[in-house]
């Protein structure tokens, strides 16, 4: 199912490409993460079998469990919110963070990365859509962050991470998801070396490629349903 799925899904990227109506800052490669929340270990290691390097998982500890049964490799990306108090076990398992979302959570994660002699990547996540029950910097607290960034020494910042509304049309995304690009264009004025903007699920990653991501979080439209009696 995954092998046909995964073609569907890399046909959909490429004319979501197709249909960009200008030339993105971001390129034209786009990073397919395969979300395995709520699927057992060996879905993730059916996805690196059908050469889909990019894993993310939602929760620290469903990542650790994972990686404790399966043979080391994947390039593992944390799309979930983050507690302070689980940033110790997040930069000992994740490649790159996608979900920091405050001063607080830069802190705690920079200090753990220093404690182990690593450089973190991350990408900062704006709330643009301005919902309560989602994390996320808003606009003045992004704003009150980008002159602190240089003083993160373990952090490399990466780029952003933007998740757009839940909604009856799929075409109300884009808005959000270009004033993200914008916002992405924005930063990578102050650090020219960013290079990944991420956007986008099952439900609106098409759109969100026409809009300038290049990194999408797809895990339904891969997988099927998630099974939400699995425990970690």
């Amino acid at each position: 199912m995954l092998a046909e799925n995964l073609k569907v899904v890399e046909a959909q990227i490429a004319a979501a490409l197709a249909a960009r109506k200008e030339n993105k800052m971001t390129g034209t490669a786009v990073t397919l993460v395969a979300v395995t929340k709520n699927h057992p270990p060996e879905v993730v290691q059916e996805a690196l079998d059908c050469g889909v390097p990019h894993v993310g998982e939602n929760r620290v500890q469903e990542a650790k469990h994972k990686q404790e049964v399966l043979p080391k490799g994947g390039y593992w990306h944390l799309i979930g919110h983050l507690q302070t108090n689980k940033a110790r076990q997040a930069v000992a398992l994740f490649d790159i963070i996608e979900s920091i979302d405050s001063e607080h959570l830069l802190a705690a994660v920079n200090k753990e990365a220093e404690r182990i002699g690593k450089v973190q990547d991350i990408l900062l996540q704006l709330n643009i859509a301005h919902e309560e029950q989602k994390s996320g910097f808003d606009k003045d607290e992004y704003l009150a962050i980008l002159p602190k960034l240089k003083d993160f020494k373990n952090i490399k910042v990466r780029g952003l991470m933007v998740i757009a509304q839940k909604c009856d049309q799929v075409e109300e995304t884009r808005p959000v998801f270009a004033a993200g690009y914008r916002a992405f264009c924005r930063l990578k004025e102050q650090i020219p070396d960013i290079d990944i903007l991420s956007m986008g699920m099952s439900s609106d990653f098409t759109v969100a490629i026409e809009e300038g991501a290049n990194n999408v979080r797809v895990g339904t439209a891969l997988f099927g349903a998630r099974d939400y009696s699995l425990k970690f």
